[in-house]
């Protein structure tokens, strides 16, 4: 059945009212129209002052539309912000990670670069140098302190000789194969050195005791002359080791004896030289040697 062509709200006044109102808006808006469009062709100069006027009287409704709109755009740019700040926050953690590790690589070359460099000096400025190259092992806890050198006798390594890095005395070969060598370690037991204090040439003896320090004697003293901060070298005595090679720094006093920190720790060293033993009578005969003849 076809829908009748009558659409009158019915006896509703408050609807009658509505439906009223709507078509009078939309006859005034289609004639408000057709008098701008009149206007507009008629007298441009007048349309402009209209629509001047419009947009001042507009200005406050436009400028709160504008903030409210910003505002919103604001918003929904915040909830975004929000919403990646997870991955940012991951990506940048990724990248401090990469820069730490740069920086860590970076700091690692500077210092290998250093002991290269003592290194170098050390072995331009030693004339009883006979190979250089690494300590690639070292026992930490044994009957007996040993390293391992990852250079034998193909280059000239022989039991007796001492070792030593830039820092200091290491300790002396113990065995030698021939492309790796054993060596005794200072702070093994069975490892005696004779050195002396650097401030008034004290002599005593170094011996170490297995856990990681060496035991300081006097030789001609009736009590105990050595104190916390003294620094100890090889005196030369006795052959095998040269001289002022730094070799600890006492740590404390126990009654006759002193405990001494070795100044080359093997755990940390990596680069050392190894020297011909060392002979009193030769390098006498070296310096006489090197002496201009006396005038007659």
């Amino acid at each position: 059945m076809a829908p009748p062509g009558n659409r009158r709200p019915g006896f509703n006044r408050k609807a009658q009212y509505g439906l009223f109102a709507s078509y009078v808006i939309a006859l005034l808006g289609a004639v408000a129209g057709l008098l701008m469009l009149i206007v507009s062709i008629a007298d441009p100069a007048g349309f402009a002052g209209l629509r001047s006027a419009a947009a001042e009287v507009t200005r406050p409704i436009s400028s709160n539309l504008r903030s409210v709109v910003v505002g919103v755009g604001n918003m929904e740019e915040e909830f975004a912000a929000y919403i990646n700040a997870g991955s940012q926050n991951a990506a940048l953690r990724r990248q401090v990670e990469a820069n730490r590790t740069r920086l860590i690589e970076a700091e690692a070359i500077r210092q290998e670069n250093i002991r290269l460099r003592d290194l170098l000096k050390l072995t331009e400025t030693d004339q009883g140098v006979v190979a250089a190259g690494h300590l690639i092992s070292s026992t930490p806890a044994s009957a007996a302190r040993l390293a391992r050198l990852d250079m034998g006798r193909s280059e000239g390594v022989s039991a007796g000789m001492p070792v030593r890095a830039p820092e200091g005395l290491v300790g002396r070969v113990l065995r030698a194969g021939p492309n790796t060598a054993d060596v005794l370690l200072l702070i093994d037991e069975g490892n005696i050195v004779p050195v002396r204090r650097t401030s008034d040439n004290i002599p005593g003896i170094s011996s170490g005791r297995g856990d990681g320090t060496v035991e300081i004697r006097a030789l001609n003293a009736e009590r105990n002359p050595f104190k916390p901060g003294d620094v100890l070298v090889t005196s030369g005595i006795g052959g095998l080791y040269r001289s002022n090679i730094p070799v600890a720094i006492v740590a404390r006093r126990e009654g006759e004896k002193a405990i001494a920190i070795p100044l080359a720790n093997p755990s940390r060293v990596e680069l050392v030289v190894v020297q011909a033993p060392f002979r009193p009578e030769e390098a006498e005969r070296a310096g006489n040697a090197a002496q201009p003849p006396a005038a007659p």
